[in-house]
C-alpha cells in the first residue's frame, strides 16, 4: 500500500496515511485512461451543428424550364444542390456524440488517474477541510501553506458550500465530492488536494 504523509490545513504534518494499493497503487493504464479523457470530451460537445438540405431551402417549388425541347440540362428545382442557394448534401445535423466505455473499464482509469497522482507526487492528503465561512482568502492561505501555486483539484468526501463558495474564485481551483470526481479533471489539474475521508471512501468504492 502506497504511503502518504498527511497533512493538517497550516500545512503541518499529522503523521502518514496508507492509502488502498488496488486504487493508488496500480500501473496506470495510459491506453485507457486516453479512452476517458475521449470519451468524457465527446459528451461534452454540444452537437448542434445544422445544414439545410433542399427540402429547407424555401423557393423551388416550381420547374424552372421545360423537360425537353430547350437544350439545357433538365432540372426539377432551382433549390437542388448543384444550385447557388440550394440545399446541402450529407452536411452535418444535430447529433449526439456521447458514448459509454464498461463499467470496469471506467473504474479502472480512474484507479489509474489516481495512481499516476501517487506516483508523480502531485496529491496532498489533508486531515481535514474545514472553514467558518465562505472565504476566498482562507483556500489561498491553505494553498500557501500547501506549497501549492499550480492548477489544483480538491477533492472532499462531502459536499461542503463553504469550501466550493470560497474556492469560486479562484480561476486554477476546483473542488469536487468524491462522487463527482473524474479522469478528466484529476488529468488536466497539477496537483491533487484530496482529504483523508475521501481518499478513504475512494478506496472502499473503486476496490470492489
Amino acid at each position: 500500500m502506497p504511503k502518504v504523509a498527511l497533512l493538517k490545513q497550516d500545512g503541518s504534518q499529522a503523521g502518514d496515511v496508507e492509502l488502498n494499493g488496488s486504487v493508488f497503487g496500480i500501473e496506470p493504464n495510459t491506453h485507457v485512461l486516453h479512452e476517458a479523457v475521449l470519451m468524457q470530451r465527446a459528451s461534452m460537445r454540444q452537437g448542434t451543428h445544422d445544414v439545410k438540405n433542399r427540402s429547407e431551402r424555401s423557393g423551388g417549388g416550381r420547374k424552372p424550364w421545360r423537360q425537353k425541347g430547350t437544350g439545357r440540362a433538365r432540372q426539377g428545382s432551382i433549390r437542388s444542390p448543384q444550385w447557388v442557394g440550394g440545399g446541402t448534401v450529407f452536411g452535418p445535423t444535430p447529433r449526439s456524440y456521447s458514448y459509454k466505455m464498461p463499467k470496469k473499464v471506467r473504474r479502472l482509469a480512474l484507479k489509474s488517474a489516481f495512481s499516476s497522482k501517487v506516483q508523480e507526487e502531485n496529491i496532498v492528503v489533508l486531515e481535514n477541510i474545514a472553514f467558518d465561512a465562505p472565504k476566498t482568502k482562507e483556500v489561498v492561505k491553505m494553498l500557501e501553506a500547501l506549497n501549492v501555486d499550480t492548477k489544483v483539484l480538491i477533492v472532499t468526501a462531502e459536499k461542503d458550500e463553504n469550501i466550493i463558495r470560497s474556492a469560486n474564485n479562484l480561476p486554477n481551483t476546483h473542488v469536487l465530492t468524491v462522487e463527482e470526481v473524474n479522469v478528466l479533471d484529476l488529468l488536466t489539474h497539477d496537483k491533487l488536494v484530496i482529504t483523508r475521508d475521501a481518499a478513504d471512501k475512494a478506496g472502499e468504492v473503486l476496490a470492489q
